[in-house]
């Protein structure tokens, strides 16, 4: 158990930063109707830092060309220790809770809720 915390707590630690980034701009994606579509447009931090979120990489008008391999793995990684995050903090939700029905509860809102609102959205004719 106290290996489970430790390894969620580091995980955790470590790809917060990177998570908050792609929070940040999918926000700013999601709200923002306003889409860049080439480097030349892409004239404040905002627009930029969403390229590096939609493209994998940071427009600069000094480059001739773009490799996103080594950020396309970094980000495979953090997706990957991100899910074995979310399953170790389910695990502890469940081993450190002794009425397990909150945490059923919870988990399953988490699913219907989305799904719901989702289908709530539809415009039908």
């Amino acid at each position: 158990m106290k290996t489970l915390r430790r390894v969620h707590l580091y995980l955790g630690c470590f790809f917060a930063p990177l998570l908050l980034f792609y929070v940040v701009t999918g926000w700013y994606q999601t709200v923002n109707p306003d889409r860049r579509k080439g480097v030349s447009d892409s004239h404040d931090l905002v627009s930029r830092l969403s390229r590096v979120h939609v493209e994998q990489y940071y427009p600069t008008e000094s480059s001739t060309g773009y490799s996103t391999h080594l950020f396309r793995v970094l980000i495979v990684i953090m997706a990957n220790a991100l899910m074995a995050t979310v399953i170790l903090g389910i695990i502890l939700a469940f081993r450190t809770s002794r009425n397990k029905w909150p945490v059923w509860l919870s988990l399953a809102l988490g699913i219907v809720l989305p799904v719901i609102l989702l289908w709530l959205g539809q415009k039908h004719d």
